[in-house]
């Protein structure tokens, strides 16, 4: 409460210091302890050194390691005003509880049930941020588009399943092109009902992502569900690490223009379609713009759909705001605003075959009457009962409305009710006698028009802004079809009227403006009602007032002209302290009479200090008008002057106007004239010191400009600690060698070009602005192309994101691109050339055929038939160029299901270059026809004399190894055994080698050929086919044989022989007589032959007589007799040895078992006597 005196200062509780607890002790302590130093002597310094060189020597490392990893590039922050929302991707396998969460985030921020997930969903999450979730889908080309736009990914995962492909796919995605900040979730941990093997699982899992992304990448859980949802105390501490992750500035995010599109419109003319449904279609898109500025003009991709030129681009009110800008303690519930139009919580909603807009149910309350029943409208010509029925069926008014619109009389003056205020107002207006039925009608007009506007289509963009996002939606469902509630956002609880500008209404007509409490002026509202800023949800009956009075209310003209005069300060005040004492709390509610008087006084003092007072009147501003030159410089302003922009501009008028004296000089910019101002020429006397005057007010904005960034530095941390100590000359020079100092004098220069560049721009007009730098950053745009194919508006469905990026300077051309690529460690097969796969450059989808190499030492691009292990190669390709270091992302298969990792290779661009060159290796094979000493003719490796005369000086070799070079054709002479033998003797050539070969040898040549890239590039157009088709185009080689059963043909020079070397017989040496005595014995040839032995089928055969037959065959019988007594004995013997067997283990198993017994009885009396013992 104000003090009664209302004298001084309001009294502030005095601080009160702790004199317990643990604080206090705390505090104590260190009291304590530092008393000794304050007095005494200070601290020994050698006491508190470094104990270990080493130690030191480690922490010094340490620091130098993290002063050198904050160092990095500085690049220009371009935003300027109020960021974009923070962009939430919500990625994961299906069935993982993606739109449960997403549900369970909206309603944390903004109290509301959402009823599906479709589409962006904005919400205001704080003061200054707001956060725009998305759903990502499961299809791969969804993926791409999601990972493109994320500035934060939540990977939901199953923790009852474990890692699926899905989450490693888009996290490949995500490092191609830029890798945002990423935040893993898991989910469905109720299913385990053992807490040991959760725990486990939860560590598993944890350094599984950790191996994926980097070591303490957070990892979130979810425990369960409570009611279909997740609890809120996890849902909320998942919103405070939402709140804090800042985005990471990626180059191509940067660099280019995109905006994810929240809203999409059909806008052409309905008798185009109505006479050809395959005509090309003009859209809208709106979204908030990212990246960097886009300028009118600019070229556009819109993913899966092709390359547009903009027709329109405009900037529009933001339809999800941030809270005011006045000092607030927290964002209240109220003022958490949503929009999500896709989904049901905005303006429009989106169904398959139409576009829907929500109307409040409550306004309109019965049909329209008919024009016969005009003058049933007071309802005289109705039963009692109907009329009765009818009011209790709809209710003006709530029960919980009316109570909040009653009031509790103190001061004994009953004050009048708010619908008896707006009845009395509307009564000195002329208009007493309204009855309900006006009323509804007048409602029923009023939003007819609005949603007539919106469903034709918004071909203005004044008609756009007034009628597009002026209401917030609830889901609701109706005879079984889900409609939207829209809700009114343009009034403000009670709390939120402190920050309201009221000062639109007059002295005179304050009554027809106060509504009711918490309520806004109606110049204030008729904005609100054709705007795109407000979307928050409020009471009905506000808008039921404003409805009725809105388009009764009388203009104030003296207001409108003459704006706020000064010479009625008291009805301004009064309005504004009118406003504030309603607004105030309930201890404020008791102040003294005077002390109000006194406040009020005291506002009317200072506050329209520097307001014009329009009563008073100037004779200095009077011109005389009986001088010629004056008439005559006003001439052109008639009918019988010139008209042209050029003479009505280049004409200047007097130069002590008041422009002049507002503004000072200005330059034509159609006729290119300079216009000084004499008042400004007259002022100064000398225009050399007002141009030093100028320079010093520069140079004194420009330190201005660089301290602030100093200080903008200081506070974000980046300056070193050391700095701010001057006498600290050891830990300055340190930060120069390590390049800190160089680091934030770098980041301090661009901070002050940022802000030269701004406040250059800031002395712009707005349209001119615009022109020179573009639509900024953040704001909410509206594009519109034309010539768009119709299956893109067929076939839109909102669960599939809408991604619009500008491509900048040469991006829409065509050619060669050079790529580092890799291939995957995970995808099955190795990539062979020329099998076409589908590419992912920036923001473009498209399938080429590349051609693959390696790079030799000698700098030469040698082609390879397939991808190597483990490694990168060159990939050349034909597509629309990409600038270098662009990421570059290569799938084989769209489908979700045929193959089991779909990422087939990684890699990024070196460059953009049409001459250069892919070679491959060939080589030509030849036999000799002839040979001389060292020197051949080769057949068969040319096949003209032309030829053979382009690789002359060639190297060519022979298989055994003999190197040799082509000459020159070779000359058959007419008697030649060639020519005898009729063969042909073109491509011949002669060839000279080291030494001499043989007829048998193969000689060949190593050749390298350009290889021709394809330049087939085929744009991915999914967005232009039913989302449930996969998207197919060019098919591999492979693909083809398996469809259409065709084998793989077989080569039959390709295939491996087995090798049939001829033996070589080489003729015996012969050595010369002579010689012969000369050699040593052992050297000696042996003429002697070895002793050869006598086969034995050359042996003479022994014809026995029938005698030796008979004593032949006698002596076999009895051998065989001797053998069978042998066979038998054997086996009886046998048999006599297994009984024996069989008999010794039976004796042997009764003996073990005695001598158990025996050994039993043994070890008991030997246990008897040692107890006997202890004994």
């Amino acid at each position: 409460m104000a003090p009664a005196d209302g004298g001084g200062e309001q009294p502030h509780k005095a601080h009160r210091q702790h004199k317990s607890g643990a604080k206090a002790r705390k505090k104590k302590g260190k009291g304590k302890g530092g008393d000794d130093d304050a007095g005494g002597e200070k601290k020994n310094p050698k006491a508190f050194a470094f104990q270990s060189a080493a130690k030191a020597k480690r922490l010094q490392a340490r620091s130098a390691e993290i002063e050198q990893r904050r160092l990095h590039v500085p690049i220009m922050d371009r935003s300027i005003g109020e960021p974009p929302p923070f962009v939430v991707v919500v990625q994961g396998p299906p069935q993982v509880g993606k739109s449960l969460l997403i549900k369970c985030l909206v309603k944390h921020y903004t109290k509301q049930n959402l009823s599906e997930v479709c589409g962006p969903i904005t919400v205001v999450s704080g003061k200054s941020r707001r956060v725009q979730f998305l759903e990502c889908p499961n299809d791969i080309n969804g993926m791409i588009d999601a990972a493109k736009i994320a500035d934060l990914a939540l990977l939901l995962i199953d923790g009852s399943y474990g890692f699926e492909m899905d989450t490693f796919e888009f996290l490949n995605i995500m490092q191609v092109h830029g890798f945002p900040k990423v935040m893993g979730v898991l989910t469905h941990l109720d299913k385990f009902k053992d807490v040991k093997k959760l725990r486990k699982t939860k560590q598993r899992l944890k350094h599984r992502f950790w191996s994926e992304i980097k070591e303490g990448a957070k990892l979130f859980y979810l425990s369960g569900l409570i009611h279909g949802k997740y609890t809120k105390r996890e849902v909320h501490n998942l919103a405070r690490f939402i709140s804090v992750i800042k985005p990471i500035p990626l180059s191509w995010r940067m660099a280019h223009p995109y905006l994810l599109v929240d809203r999409f419109e059909d806008v052409t003319p309905r008798e185009s379609v109505r006479l050809n449904r395959k005509c090309d279609r003009k859209i809208t898109l709106y979204g908030y713009l990212r990246g960097c500025n886009m300028k009118r003009g600019t070229k556009v991709h819109i993913t899966g759909a092709g390359d547009f030129s903009l027709s329109g681009l405009t900037s529009l009110a933001d339809p999800c705001p941030l809270p005011s800008a006045a000092k607030k303690r927290g964002l209240r519930d109220k003022e958490k605003l949503f929009y999500a139009p896709m989904s049901g919580l905005g303006d429009l909603v989106y169904d398959p075959d139409a576009v829907y807009i929500n109307i409040n149910p409550h306004l309109v309350q019965f049909s329209k009457t008919d024009e016969n029943e005009t003058s049933n409208k007071q309802g005289k010509g109705r039963d009692v009962g109907v009329d009765l029925v009818k009011t209790l069926q709809n209710p003006k008014y709530s029960l919980d409305e009316k109570l909040e619109q009653s009031f509790i009389n103190f001061f004994g003056r009953k004050p009048a009710a708010q619908s008896e205020g707006i009845s009395a107002s509307q009564n000195d207006q002329g208009d007493a006698n309204i009855s309900n039925a006006d009323i509804l009608e007048s409602n029923e007009d009023s939003y007819s028009e609005c949603s007539s506007d919106s469903e034709h289509g918004n071909d203005d963009d004044a008609q756009l802004s007034d009628h597009e996002v002026d209401l917030t939606e609830k889901v609701e469902f109706c005879n079984g079809r889900l409609r939207r509630k829209a809700v009114s956002a343009n009034f403000k609880d009670d709390d939120d009227n402190e920050d309201a500008d009221e000062d639109d209404t007059d002295s005179e007509n304050s009554g027809d403006d106060q509504l009711s409490e918490g309520s806004v002026s109606l110049d204030d509202n008729e904005h609100a009602l054709d705007s795109d800023d407000e979307t928050e949800n409020n009471a009905k009956w506000k808008k039921s007032l404003l409805a009725r009075t809105q388009s009764r209310r009388i203009a104030n003209l003296m207001r409108l002209v003459y704006g706020q005069a000064t010479t009625k300060l008291g009805s301004t005040t009064s309005e504004r302290n009118d406003s504030s004492a309603e607004e105030s709390s309930d201890e404020e509610f008791f102040v003294p009479k005077g002390q109000k008087k006194q406040a009020n006084n005291e506002s009317t003092s200072f506050d329209d200090l520097d307001a014009e007072d329009y009563s008073k009147f100037f004779k200095t501003k009077l011109r005389d008008w009986s001088d010629e030159d004056l008439i005559k410089s006003i001439r052109d302003r008639f009918v019988t002057g010139n008209w042209s922009k050029a003479a009505l501009r280049g004409h200047e008028l007097n130069e002590n106007e008041e422009d002049d004296e507002v503004y000072g000089d200005f330059e034509d910019l159609e006729t290119g004239e300079v216009h000084k101002s004499e008042v400004y020429e007259n002022s100064t006397g000398n225009g050399g010191a007002h141009k030093q005057d100028d320079l010093a007010m520069e140079e004194r904005r420009l330190k201005k400009l660089a301290l602030k960034a100093k200080f903008d530095a200081e506070y974000d941390g980046s300056d070193l600690s050391g700095e701010e100590v001057d006498n600290d000359k050891r830990k300055s020079k340190q930060e120069e060698s390590n390049g800190g100092g160089y680091f934030d004098k770098l980041k301090e220069e661009i901070e002050i070009r940022k802000q030269i560049n701004i406040s250059e721009l800031n002395e712009l007009d707005e349209d001119i602005r615009v022109e020179i730098e573009g639509f900024r950053t953040g704001s909410y745009v509206r594009m519109e192309v034309h010539g768009v194919p119709f299956e893109l508006v067929e076939y839109f469905h909102p669960c599939h994101p809408i991604l619009v990026g500008g491509i900048g300077l040469g991006e829409e051309n065509t050619g060669y691109m050079q790529a580092s690529l890799k291939r995957h460690r995970w995808h099955r097969k190795v990539l062979k050339t020329k099998d076409p796969i589908i590419v992912s450059i920036g923001w473009r989808r498209f399938q080429t055929t590349p051609v693959y190499a390696i790079e030799d030492r000698n700098g030469r691009h040698r082609m390879l038939k397939y991808t190597p292990e483990h490694m990168h190669c060159f990939a050349m390709f034909s597509g629309p160029l990409a600038p270098p270091k662009s990421g570059v992302l290569a799938v084989q298969h769209l489908s979700n299901s045929q193959v089991p990792f779909r990422i087939t290779a990684t890699g990024w661009i070196q460059e953009f270059n049409n001459s250069a060159r892919i070679m491959k290796k060939i080589k030509l094979t030849g036999v000799p026809c002839k040979i001389f000493k060292k020197t051949a003719l080769v057949k068969g490796m040319f096949t003209s004399d032309l030829e053979v005369a382009r690789f002359e000086g060639a190297a060519i070799r022979t298989v055994s190894g003999i190197r040799g070079q082509v000459k020159k054709a070779a000359k058959i002479e007419p008697g030649d055994m060639l020519k005898r033998k009729g063969e042909s003797t073109e491509g011949i050539a002669r060839c000279t080698f080291e030494d001499r070969i043989l007829m048998s040898d193969i000689v060949f040549m190593r050749a390298w050929v350009n290889v021709e890239v394809p330049t087939y590039c085929n744009l991915v157009t999914t967005a232009l086919q039913p989302r449930d088709q996969t998207w197919q185009g060019m098919r591999t080689t492979a693909e083809l044989r398996r469809a259409h059963n065709i084998p793989i043909p077989h080569n039959k020079d390709s295939v491996y022989k087995p090798i049939e070397r001829k033996v070589r017989k080489f003729n015996p040496v012969e050595i010369p007589a002579k010689l012969q005595h000369l050699l040593p014995f052992k050297s000696k040839p042996k003429d002697t032959p070895k002793r050869k032995k006598i086969p034995v089928e050359s042996r003479v055969p022994v014809l026995m007589q029938p005698r030796e037959k008979k004593t032949y065959a006698a002596i076999q019988q009895l051998r065989l007799l001797k053998h069978e007594k042998a066979r038998k004995k054997k086996m009886q013997d046998e048999k006599k040895k297994k009984a024996y067997e069989a008999e010794k283990a039976k004796t042997e198993q009764l003996t073990k078992k005695r001598q158990r017994e025996v050994r039993r009885v043994r070890y008991r009396e030997e246990d008897k006597q040692k107890k006997r013992a202890r004994r």
